[in-house]
């Protein structure tokens, strides 16, 4: 099986307009998601995948591998379906070929953890899926930028949502954590580059447009989305604010 690592990458953001190419500690953003994403072991390919001239050059002149994409894309999946198109040279490959979506967001992500998705796909059933990871403070049950999941068995993702999930029926919020485990989602997708092509071409669904969550877009159309439970704290930089937190973080 083939799999393809791509990070989409786009230099506008109303919080954090030119993120990819802040430095963190002597290096971009974008290239230490790229680097640490090269480290996995599953990967065939890994490539940065952006509508922006500044990015393409400053991640080919440092040693990685970019393509242009589309500037009209919706979303981040968009925009890696059209890259996995354009690398997946005979369309007939395409259910053979794994594709995982990589935040650029993230510099410090575990190449085990990719590795760790990646691996779910020996299952051939499995033709999504995500990592999810255990809530342990009130804090994060309740940030609603803290997005949860609830799931069935064997792993399978029934709904995510900003709010808690499920209510705790008789007991008070505080003490919620200790009556039932909840789970919050890591953003890192897993897919089957056939059943990519399917969810890109899906219009926007009611729950997606209510939680402001695509993957409910899938789960509407009835794509099941598999999780595999990690242990890996999963470290976004949505803001400068965020950035200083992170400068000597290595």
């Amino acid at each position: 099986m083939n799999f393809i690592g791509i990070i989409p990458s786009r230099y506008a953001s109303a919080r954090f307009p030119g993120k990819p190419l802040v430095m963190i500690n002597g290096k971009s953003m974008i290239m230490r998601v790229y680097e640490q994403a090269s480290g996995a072991s599953c990967f065939s390919n890994v490539l940065v995948a952006t509508d922006d001239d500044r990015i393409f050059s400053h991640v080919n002149e440092n040693g990685g591998k970019a393509i242009m994409t589309s500037d009209k894309h919706r979303s981040g999946t968009d925009r890696v379906f059209e890259a996995a198109g354009r690398i997946i040279a005979d369309k007939n490959d395409f259910h053979d070929s794994v594709i995982i979506n990589i935040q650029g967001d993230e510099p410090f992500i575990d190449p085990a953890e990719i590795d760790r998705l990646a691996a779910s796909f020996a299952r051939p059933q499995v033709s999504i899926a995500t990592l999810i990871k255990k809530i342990t403070s009130k804090e994060e049950l309740f940030d609603r930028n803290v997005v949860k999941v609830i799931t069935g068995k064997g792993r399978r993702a029934l709904y995510f949502s900003r709010t808690p999930l499920p209510f705790v029926r008789d007991v008070d919020a505080s003490d919620w954590l200790s009556e039932f485990s909840f789970y919050k989602h890591i953003g890192i997708y897993a897919y089957r580059a056939d059943i990519l092509k399917e969810i890109s071409e899906l219009p926007p669904s009611s729950l997606e447009l209510a939680e402001g969550l695509e993957q409910l877009r899938w789960l509407e159309n009835d794509y099941i989305i598999h999780t595999e439970e990690t242990n890996y704290e999963s470290i976004s930089i949505d803001t400068p604010d965020d950035l200083l937190k992170f400068t000597n973080k290595d």
